[in-house]
């Protein structure tokens, strides 16, 4: 059984120590026809909050699709470190020029020539429903140590932290297994 804790500040402040050195994650988003799409971004250069930023093409295929349905997954994967982060959550778009500022590096330049300024560039803005982290122990002894001694003990081998985050209720929940959505949960993301 999954335990259930209130510790999301804590928890946030470890997704963001897990994400910040990870310079590209996979963002997907759904199409009209309900095709998923991936994508690789740009992590800014920001401390997570809640809240992950990206500045993109306004005439991108990923605006049409969130035009369609908002919703939005950001993958991170440090496999070096054995960390990974699953964000879930709802996108928006918008020309806010004191956040293109503040995320502008000159990195941005290859994909937006005109600087700053290009009529192109727009942020998009991520809110976190959930996010979902997992982190092993990045030593392979450590791990077959940890594997030899589940199967001496019979219980279940657990390579490490798997947590899941609500951020619509600042709960934190230490996720031995994932279960199917509940009817509430599906009700309450509008998903069927």
């Amino acid at each position: 059984m999954a335990q259930t804790e209130n510790n999301t500040e804590d928890a946030v402040r470890k997704v963001g120590e897990l994400i910040k050195n990870i310079k590209l994650a996979m963002m997907t988003t759904v199409d009209a026809d309900g095709t998923l799409h991936s994508r690789p971004m740009a992590t800014q250069e920001k401390e997570f909050d809640g809240t992950l930023y990206f500045l993109t093409g306004k005439s991108s295929h990923k605006i049409q699709e969130l035009e369609y349905d908002k919703h939005v997954n950001i993958a991170y994967a440090n496999p070096d470190k054995n960390q990974w982060v699953s964000v879930a959550g709802s996108a928006s778009v918008s020309r806010d020029q004191n956040k293109i500022d503040e995320l502008w590096s000159p990195f941005h330049k290859a994909w937006f020539p005109a600087g700053k300024e290009d009529p192109n560039i727009a942020v998009l803005r991520v809110d976190a429903d959930s996010v979902e982290y997992w982190e092993a122990a990045s030593s392979k002894m450590v791990q077959v140590v940890g594997f030899v001694k589940s199967l001496v003990t019979g219980e279940e081998y657990r390579p490490g932290e798997n947590k899941t985050l609500d951020m619509r209720t600042g709960t934190v929940e230490d996720t031995k297994e994932k279960t199917a959505p509940s009817k509430a949960r599906k009700k309450a993301t509008g998903r069927s």
